[in-house]
């Protein structure tokens, strides 16, 4: 069997080389060529999986160590591809709290546009924080209506997947229906929010998840409105890698029919920087140098 691995999943090393061939490779060179003779993938959201990569491959395996898999295409005869639900949805939750008490705004209504793994844990945070919380997914059948998001909320935040329904849920047409001063908060995937849209509304923001990453908009990036960025590390946490990382490894692992194995914690990568005021060094480094978005976030110490 023939695995290729991103370079930067963590905790992998080592740890199928007694039944499989393994190599790790930097995300740009998954490659029609290089894949051809691969069984299985496992990837992170730089890498489209369509049918121009895996045309005449033997690619029987696909799992992503991430919570969206917009970059997969969902509709080709793959025999088994699969994400990470609620991964990293802690270190999410503990983005938008650091992200909160950052701008230090006198909110006291928050609105949470999808009630998932993340969602569900920052309307908890919310609350212990003494703000008023609105719920909105109507996929689960919970809360009140965009528009009533729109009407009663000071900070409006996203964490739905990425889809057909929930491309530029957030756009012009909304955010004229929210109030003027209203905070616009994306942690979840870039393309949730328009923009553009958002930069000619004026609205506040605060941007994790970026439309066309790494070519980033810059405008909105540097606009005094976007209160804090950052280059899409809001889950970036040793937990939340060390969790994507086993459970793509359970999954390979049941679909090869190979013993339950354990991620490599020998590989623990060093603690970063998350002493108060993380976020805003963060939002000062992306800011300065927008540009340099992927490399800095390749270069990003885990939290």
């Amino acid at each position: 069997m023939h695995v290729l691995i991103d370079q930067y999943i963590p905790f992998l090393n080592g740890v199928l080389d007694p039944y499989a061939t393994v190599e790790f490779i930097a995300p740009e060179e998954f490659t029609p060529a290089r894949v051809q003779d691969a069984d299985a993938l496992i990837v992170r959201t730089r890498t489209r999986i369509n049918k121009d990569l895996l045309a005449g491959s033997r690619v029987q395996f696909v799992a992503t160590a991430t919570i969206g898999y917009d970059h997969i295409d969902t509709s080709l005869d793959i025999p088994y591809w699969t994400a990470c639900p609620g991964c990293n949805a802690q270190a999410v939750c503990d983005y938008i709290q650091e992200a909160l008490l950052a701008v230090q705004l006198p909110y006291k209504s928050i609105g949470i546009v999808g009630y998932g793994h993340v969602g569900s844990r920052v309307a908890a945070m919310a609350k212990q924080l003494g703000m008023d919380v609105l719920i909105n997914d109507p996929p689960k059948g919970l809360g009140v209506s965009l528009d009533e998001i729109a009407d009663q909320c000071d900070i409006i935040t996203f964490h739905t997947p990425l889809d057909e329904t929930t491309y530029h849920l957030c756009d012009a047409a909304f955010l004229s229906k929210c109030r003027p001063h209203a905070l616009i908060i994306n942690a979840a995937r870039g393309g949730i929010v328009d923009e553009q849209a958002l930069f000619e509304s004026h609205h506040p923001c605060i941007i994790d998840c970026w439309e066309n990453e790494p070519a980033i908009h810059h405008a909105l990036c540097q606009s005094p409105q976007t209160l804090l960025a950052s280059y899409h590390i809001a889950g970036y946490s040793v937990e939340g890698k060390r969790n994507a990382s086993q459970m793509c490894l359970d999954a390979l692992c049941r679909f090869f029919n190979l013993p339950l194995l354990s991620v490599n914690t020998d590989q623990m990568p060093p603690a970063g920087d998350s002493q108060p005021g993380w976020l805003t060094r963060v939002s000062n480094q992306l800011k300065a140098h927008p540009e340099n978005f992927e490399t800095l976030r390749k270069q990003y110490p885990l939290r």
